[in-house]
């Protein structure tokens, strides 16, 4: 074979390898695109709770003790299946600080749940949770399903917060509790999967009652902000 028939021989493979990549990449988009709900939901809180470790541990089951505090708000797509329907997630990870309030608080709209988390060996997370309770209430649409998370609870040594508190609490908002540990992957997913759980009773509700304040995207819509990518310049 000559050069020129090599050189030609490889642009013929190059262009079919290139095509099967595209194929597939197509394949793929269609894939993802294929789901029965979507649903948005917040994780809130003060920063250094471990709102960041908890998202990766449920989105990659991955964790480092490395995160450092989230700049504006981030986000992850997790796709699950619930009673027999596939739902698509998009967790949105914010900051925690006061001066990112203002940025985070716009995303509320459009949420269908919030994990609202404090850290049990931190006493001041745990008497911020009111306020954020707030910040829901006020920010966020009526039907917003909410769960209290008691984060670190791998820490017993450290702990602050009693469980009976935070239930205590929970109780009082009219929320369901869990105490969780992204460290140790102690009821990460059941966190997630209860709060989709109420999400889809709510709705189911809804529509019984004809309500048209339903808000889960059927064949939901794209992403309906584009979040500021997070820079990282502290513990989280």
């Amino acid at each position: 074979m000559t050069q020129s028939q090599q050189q030609q021989a490889n642009i013929r493979l190059t262009t079919v390898q290139m095509a099967s990549a595209n194929a597939t990449y197509g394949q793929k988009e269609v894939s993802e695109q294929n789901f029965d709900y979507m649903f948005k939901i917040l994780i809130i809180g003060n920063s250094s709770v471990g709102k960041t470790s908890f998202l990766f541990r449920y989105a990659d089951d991955s964790f480092t003790p490395s995160f450092v505090s989230t700049v504006g708000i981030d986000f992850k797509v997790k796709t699950i299946y619930r009673n027999d329907k596939r739902i698509k997630l998009q967790i949105w990870d914010t900051a925690g600080q006061e001066r990112y309030r203002t940025i985070t608080t716009a995303y509320y709209r459009g949420a269908m749940g919030f994990i609202l988390m404090y850290d049990m060996t931190n006493e001041e997370s745990f008497n911020a949770v009111q306020d954020w309770a707030t910040q829901i209430k006020t920010y966020s649409w009526d039907n917003a399903q909410v769960l209290l998370i008691g984060n670190k609870c791998d820490m017993e040594d450290e702990r602050v917060v009693a469980s009976e508190r935070g239930r205590q609490l929970s109780d009082q908002l009219g929320f369901e509790f869990f105490e969780t540990s992204a460290k140790d992957n102690i009821n990460v997913k059941q966190t997630f999967e209860r709060l989709v759980d109420i999400i889809c009773e709510r709705m189911a509700e809804s529509l019984d009652n004809n309500d048209p304040t339903v808000t889960g995207s059927k064949l939901g819509p794209q992403l309906d902000e584009q979040p500021q990518r997070s820079h990282k310049d502290c513990a989280c």
